[in-house]
């Protein structure tokens, strides 16, 4: 308030200069006129004309002058002859004496003009007419003169007006000053301006040390907010305030919040490059919506718990089954060696042996992965124990992984879609229970099929597989599978197509171009 007030006794104090410089402009103008017109009045009087060509002419002229003088109050009115001998004069000591000024010499060349000069008794404005006789023939010069007021007079003269002026524009200033301060309070939530830049300070301090990324945006889709692990995460290097996301990050799907007025909870994207795992909300204020913003969260964490749910769980659950499976066949071996059956327990050891030798080396030149090479094995002994033959396509082969994939993608599609199979025929009562996996990869595309002749689905259960949280089995936790693979597969750019029928069984197919171009 004392700062708006300052301004408004500043605002017019230059005002105050300005009105003043005007003042003076026009005094002087005004003045100007007038005494121009009172010279040429004293210079056209005949009497004047006649008396100033004689040599006791002042006795005439001097009192002429004295009347005109004060009827048209001007300070002074000279007359003089060519020689510049003074007929008139406010002091009658000078009349008879020569006028030694300068700035009357135009005037005695028959000149009519104005000027500022600086007397005796100050500055004064002076008008110069010649006096012309009869014959037209120059016989003297008129000077009227006017002392110039000074500012404090001025000032004085017009006290009343700049007192009046002055106090109600002191009174507006403070009422108006009392009113913007009393709103810019109520805007600042009752907060002093120092208040508001420590509370600034300390939030943006902290909103940039958050590990999470932040991007906010207008309603016309212009950046408002970003924090620096956003820029982090984005490899943003310059100020992007103010531009729209579109340009600078195309496929963060925030404008799709604004689009479909709704928002959008755990969905992982991959976005500049980056694959994360992102929250966005719509900004609301009063009801209205006023932009969106969007929570990123760097997908190391969020692999590192998928990878702790479906890799290494898998791998500790195939490592139990695989020691159930071997006790089972270390029983075998030892009841034949006990029924002194030597032939047939050797026989037996010899093809289990094969078998898994067989096996083991056809992952270990076919899937160069070794997590994936892992998994299968591991649910090939999870289906023996479980009374399901996991059948591996010896065609299948996994040198490489496609655009935006790595092993633990892999391992989250193979583990859910393999799991879900087993479930499938966990409800079935045929005798040869089987499920078929088939990995399959050239230069242009890497394929995955799983196929069991489990229970199928419906049309009902086909439709909302995909959805989050839907699951045809009791429990908690359920409903998340096949949702994580289509997010797995949206990140890889790839195909998921699924054929069903009830009671025959279910196929997942799964292509993944292995081309960036292409993605």
């Amino acid at each position: 308030m004392l700062l708006s007030v300052g301004i408004v006794l500043f605002s017019l104090l230059i005002g105050g200069i300005i009105i003043v410089g005007s003042i003076i402009r026009l005094t002087e103008a005004e003045l100007g006129q007038r005494l121009m017109t009172t010279a040429r009045t004293v210079a056209e009087i005949p009497l004047i004309q006649k008396s100033i060509q004689e040599p006791d002419g002042w006795r005439t002229i001097a009192p002429t002058a004295r009347r005109i003088r004060i009827v048209n109050d001007v300070t002074y009115v000279v007359v003089m002859d060519m020689n510049r001998v003074r007929y008139s004069d406010p002091l009658d000591e000078r009349i008879g004496t020569v006028f030694l000024g300068k700035d009357a010499e135009e005037a005695f060349a028959e000149h009519t003009y104005i000027r500022k000069v600086r007397g005796e008794l100050g500055t004064a404005l002076r008008a110069y007419v010649p006096i012309m006789n009869t014959d037209h023939q120059q016989v003297g010069v008129v000077m009227v003169g006017h002392l110039l007021p000074s500012i404090p007079q001025i000032l004085y003269d017009q006290r009343e007006n700049i007192a009046i002026t002055f106090f109600l524009s002191l009174l507006f200033g403070i009422w108006g000053s009392y009113r913007l301060a009393r709103h810019m309070k109520r805007q600042m939530l009752n907060l002093e301006p120092e208040e508001l830049a420590r509370m600034l300070v300390e939030r943006t301090a902290t909103f940039h040390a958050m590990r999470e990324g932040v991007i906010a945006i207008d309603t016309q889709e212009r950046i408002t907010i970003v924090n620096d692990k956003a820029k982090q995460i984005f490899n943003i290097e310059d100020d992007v305030l103010g531009r729209p996301i579109r340009e600078v990050i195309p496929d963060t799907a925030l404008p799709e919040v604004l689009e479909k007025q709704q928002n959008f909870y755990d969905h992982e994207l991959h976005v500049g490059g980056a694959l994360i795992w992102s929250n966005r909300f719509l900004i609301r204020t009063d009801g209205k919506v006023v932009g969106a913003l969007a929570i990123f969260q760097d997908r190391t964490e969020v692999a590192r718990m998928a990878e702790e749910l479906t890799g290494v769980k898998a791998f500790v659950d195939a490592l139990r089954v695989q020691n159930h499976e071997y006790m089972n066949k270390l029983h075998t071996i030892a009841g034949l060696l006990q029924l002194n059956q030597k032939e047939k327990a050797l026989q037996y050891l010899f093809e289990i042996s094969e078998q898994q030798e067989e096996l083991t080396a056809f992952l270990s030149a076919k899937i160069t992965d070794e997590s994936v090479s892992g998994l299968l094995l591991g649910k090939v002994s999870r289906g023996k124990e479980l009374g399901i033959r996991l059948v591996i396509d010896r065609r299948s082969n996994l040198e490489r992984f496609p655009p935006y994939m790595d092993h633990h993608n892999f391992v989250l599609i193979l583990g859910n879609l393999i799991e879900n199979a087993f479930d499938a025929l966990e409800q079935t009562d045929k005798h040869d229970k089987e499920v078929y996996v088939s990995i399959e990869q050239d230069d242009d595309i890497c394929s995955i099929l799983v196929e069991d002749n489990g229970i199928g689905m419906d049309n009902e259960t086909r439709r909302r597989m995909l959805e989050r949280g839907f699951s045809t089995k009791a429990g908690k936790n359920r409903g998340l599978g096949l949702y994580l693979v289509q997010q797995l597969v949206a990140k890889g750019r790839g195909e998921l197509s699924c054929q069903s029928q009830p009671g025959e069984g279910t196929s997942f197919l799964i292509t993944f171009p292995m081309k960036e171009a292409e993605a």
